[in-house]
């Protein structure tokens, strides 16, 4: 019988669906790759052909129009970020290399910071008089 040193039985190199944190980062990583890319190619082609994704303003309900090309630009200069944010960090885990997975973990927490924000917000909207139960 093996002597195993009692921390080690509960010291766990896996993640979600039961494979090891590395193989888990980059199938985060190349998952991520390919919805950043089908919204990458999905604003490119309402850029090179506006009329396609344009609504009326009695559609949205209002006066206003929101995607001019200036803000499509900026939503493709964020995607393609997320593209090499992404990509970094599946090369730095595919190549051991932890540094290059800093910038992804940062967005991650960011993201979690922004949809707890968001969910809370709309939790205060919609139940502003059980705000215990909510929360």
């Amino acid at each position: 019988m093996k002597m195993v040193a009692p921390w080690t039985r509960f010291y766990s190199n896996s993640c979600c669906l039961c494979c090891h944190v590395r193989t888990g980062t980059i199938l985060l990583g190349v998952w991520n790759l390919v919805i950043n890319a089908v919204v990458l190619l999905i604003l490119l082609s309402a850029l090179a052909d506006p009329d396609q994704y344009h609504f009326s303003s009695s559609e949205l309900g209002g006066d206003f129009e929101f995607m001019d090309d200036a803000n499509m630009c900026i939503a493709i200069a964020i995607s393609l970020l997320m593209i090499l944010i992404c990509a970094m960090a599946t090369y730095g885990a595919y190549k051991q290399r932890a540094a290059w997975i800093i910038p992804f973990f940062c967005y991650q927490i960011f993201d979690f910071a922004l949809n707890t924000l968001v969910a809370v917000t709309v939790c205060l909207l919609i139940f502003p008089t059980k705000m215990i139960s909510c929360l």
